[in-house]
């Protein structure tokens, strides 16, 4: 897994198409994750996690599917708990993706105490 830096990002964290030097006005920037939401990754949530939620846990599934990306989702115990009805674990599980090349990253820490936070509101 990349660390932190390796990859190209803009925004708030798109990497799709993004070179080295790219910059993007703030509504850019919005209009930008809104189409990749709307076209990429609220598709695979609603394709891999197969029980129906909420807004609020949309909304976390969302964010954790866009950091992490749609294979990495799809794949992950936060969608197999979830698919198997052990809702407050899998909220749970958002805290399992704080790592990137193998170390624990106080940003990504923040983002999934969000996340989890978001999730168990809408349990």
């Amino acid at each position: 897994m990349p660390i932190p830096g390796d990859v190209p990002t803009v925004c708030v964290g798109e990497t799709k198409g993004i070179r080295m030097g790219m910059t993007f006005t703030k509504p850019q920037c919005e209009a930008m994750l809104l189409k990749r939401l709307a076209e990429d990754f609220a598709p695979a949530v609603e394709r891999c996690a197969r029980q129906p939620m909420g807004d609020d846990l949309f909304a976390a599934h969302l964010s954790l599917a866009y950091n992490i990306g749609t294979g990495g989702y799809c794949k992950s115990s936060v969608v197999r708990l979830w698919n198997a009805g052990e809702r407050r674990a899998s909220c749970e599980a958002f805290m399992r993706f704080d790592k990137a090349g193998g170390r624990v990253v106080a940003g990504l820490v923040r983002r999934r105490q969000a996340e989890r936070a978001l999730c168990l509101k809408g349990v």
